[in-house]
């Protein structure tokens, strides 16, 4: 089969790609269809109502059923505070998995707070879900050469050791989940490094998903695709684009906002796999934007300005067959 990346022609427009045939065959040794729930970048401690946006997400996740649920980091810091959010998501699935994000250690908190308060056995590890096996890293370690200030985003050498060691172990199907992503925008430092480990195992990796960015992007990199789930909440654009989306109560109690473009309702997403299709499809969600947009506001991506065109309140929905 070639590979290819078109646009689907229906009311959920969403992409549609070809894998190797190779994860076809580790696609069907799943006993039966597995469905989990995705939720990213709630950013409890900026937003004024992450409560209610996690209880839209609890709401589906009650009336879906799916096997687990993960949420992809910059969450709720580990604080009593954040209590009741943290029990929403908890208690909303037996299969709650979590995922530790850059913010979430920001105002002083630490990884073994998280570790403590979100009920995660480490900071990486690795579960099986009925037949598929859950990777979840850790992109928050020091180590990196080419860092150069701010935020840590670095998978450092006893973690990369693990990961190779549970790849070659493993002959189950994988989903390999980190915050920062592993290819695309804002990707860790050494993400070559990895995607060069990935590929060699691309056969059982059937996605790799990651929040952080904000977007809505996908990329298929030496046989492994690579997913960005977008934040449940907004997209943020800095103080040079502050501005008021919300009334001016709001703003005063949640300053930061003011440096978002909040979305009107809360984003995620549904991942499911079929071993009898040999399909992995993901069922998205649309919102809009509260006030302006990015591209109304100026905003520019500096990196690469052409992927304004993935800042978007959506998570799309994405067929892989």
């Amino acid at each position: 089969m070639n590979r290819r990346i078109f646009l689907k022609n229906s009311a959920l427009a969403g992409f549609s790609f070809v894998l190797p045939k190779i994860s076809h065959s580790f696609a069907g040794r799943l006993n039966k269809t597995i469905q989990l729930g995705l939720i990213s970048d709630l950013h409890q401690d900026i937003m004024h109502d992450g409560y209610s946006r996690m209880e839209r997400f609890v709401k589906e996740v009650k009336k879906s059923k799916p096997d687990a649920i993960v949420q992809l980091g910059d969450f709720a810091y580990p604080k009593p505070e954040n209590a009741a959010v943290i029990d929403l998501f908890n208690g909303a699935n037996p299969n709650a998995f979590h995922v530790i994000g850059n913010h979430d250690t920001d105002s002083g908190h630490t990884k073994d707070q998280c570790l403590e308060k979100w009920g995660m056995p480490s900071p990486y590890y690795s579960k099986e879900v009925k037949g598929l096996k859950l990777i979840v890293l850790d992109c928050n370690e020091k180590g990196s050469a080419t860092h150069t200030g701010g935020y840590v985003s670095f998978v450092g050498s006893v973690q990369m050791k693990w990961l190779k060691e549970e790849l070659e172990a493993t002959e189950l199907p994988v989903l390999i989940i980190s915050h920062q992503p592993l290819a695309g925008i804002i990707a860790v430092d050494n993400a070559k490094e990895i995607q060069t480990l990935l590929s060699q195992h691309a056969e059982k990796i059937m996605l790799c998903l990651n929040g952080h960015s904000h977007l809505d992007q996908h990329l298929l990199i030496e046989g492994v695709n690579y997913l960005h789930i977008n934040s449940a909440s907004y997209y943020w654009v800095g103080g040079d684009y502050e501005h008021e989306s919300y009334s001016e109560e709001i703003i005063k109690e949640h300053p930061w906002i003011a440096m978002t473009c909040p979305y009107e309702e809360s984003l995620f997403a549904f991942l499911t796999l079929d071993p009898a299709s040999k399909t992995v499809t993901v069922k998205g969600r649309k919102s809009k934007w509260v006030g302006k947009s990015p591209k109304q506001l100026g905003y520019k991506i500096e990196e690469e300005p052409k992927l304004l065109d993935w800042v978007m309140p959506e998570i799309k929905n994405l067929k892989i067959s």
